[in-house]
């Protein structure tokens, strides 16, 4: 996957997590808990989301490199880009 597949993920995933949030103006690099209401469930259905679709396992010492969506694609693309797009 490249970094822009990866990102679109991300925003698929979002979307599902907070349907009523307007994605189209997010900043790549704010912190999503800043740009959107999202609480600590919701940041870790983002994990468990990413695991269920692409195996990808993200240790919690390591959930701080997802806070902006520069540094989640920057974060994920080592291990995803193998992957298809699913």
């Amino acid at each position: 996957m490249t970094p822009v597949e990866i990102k679109a993920v991300i925003l698929d995933i979002l979307e599902g997590i907070a349907p009523d949030e307007d994605l189209s103006d997010l900043k790549d690099d704010v912190p999503l808990r800043e740009q959107l209401e999202l609480d600590s469930m919701d940041f870790l259905d983002i994990v468990m989301e990413l695991r269920k679709r692409y195996r990808v396992q993200i240790p919690e010492d390591d959930y701080v490199q997802l806070a902006t969506m520069n540094s989640t694609v920057n974060y994920l693309s080592p291990m995803m880009k193998d992957l298809e797009k699913a």
